[in-house]
């Protein structure tokens, strides 16, 4: 695997867990609003998969898991990667744009992941428009469907941005992912690698305001940061 970054240690990404980040090169997806679009086509800081290795049987017994980011992980065999983590006693978070339904399911029949944290780009009918390309969504709805049956411990959450985002996009996500679990909105940060300009986080009332709109179909609907 192609490993772009690493964060040595987080108490946030993984809940309930104290673990690393580790960050995949790659991506279907060009969304104008990433916060990692300088790791897509890899990183001249780059890490060794057997340092990456080593790094982890040093920190048996202190970390309880590992992050598995991106870009987008399923957009190779993350498999065999998967398989090394586990065996070295991790647990595995997998982050996803949900692309990759029938991967998805694959690791999680094998008994790869733990946890599913699919980040939802916006209402079905514009997804192109904030994935950054032309994009299967019904493949992303099989994924959202698929966590939304209750097999693995997940999570669905939104990067806010404006202007990209309107008020209805988020009541048309509250009736397709109508019942989830967990929805947390996270808000946009500006930052030099951003791909588009011009785009802005929403004020703390505004994000109140969007919350409002989702939780007469997702209950459990949280503003990260909060």
């Amino acid at each position: 695997m192609r490993i772009a970054g690493l964060q040595k240690t987080t108490l946030l990404d993984f809940p309930g867990k104290v673990a690393c980040t580790v960050f995949l090169a790659g991506c279907n997806f060009r969304c104008p609003f990433c916060q990692n679009a300088e790791i897509l086509d890899g990183s001249p800081d780059e890490v060794a998969e057997e340092e990456f290795f080593a790094f982890l049987e040093r920190r048996r017994g202190i970390l309880d898991g590992v992050c598995v980011s991106g870009g987008e992980p399923l957009v190779g065999d993350v498999a065999p990667f998967l398989r090394r983590i586990r065996a070295l006693g991790y647990a595995v978070k997998l982050d996803t744009n949900g692309a990759f339904p029938d991967k998805l399911k694959a690791l999680a029949a094998e008994g790869l992941i733990d946890f599913v944290a699919m980040d939802i780009k916006s209402s079905p009918a514009r997804y192109p428009a904030l994935a950054g390309v032309k994009c299967d969504i019904q493949k992303i709805k099989e994924s959202a469907a698929f966590l939304l049956e209750g097999s693995l411990p997940y999570e669905f959450r939104t990067t806010c941005v404006k202007p990209l985002h309107r008020p209805e996009d988020f009541i048309y996500i509250g009736q397709w992912l109508a019942g989830a679990k967990a929805y947390f909105l996270q808000n946009f940060r500006q930052s030099d690698t951003v791909p588009a300009k011009g785009l802005t986080p929403f004020a703390p009332a505004e994000l109140t305001a969007i919350r409002s709109l989702l939780l007469p179909y997702i209950p459990n609907v949280k503003i990260r940061g909060e």
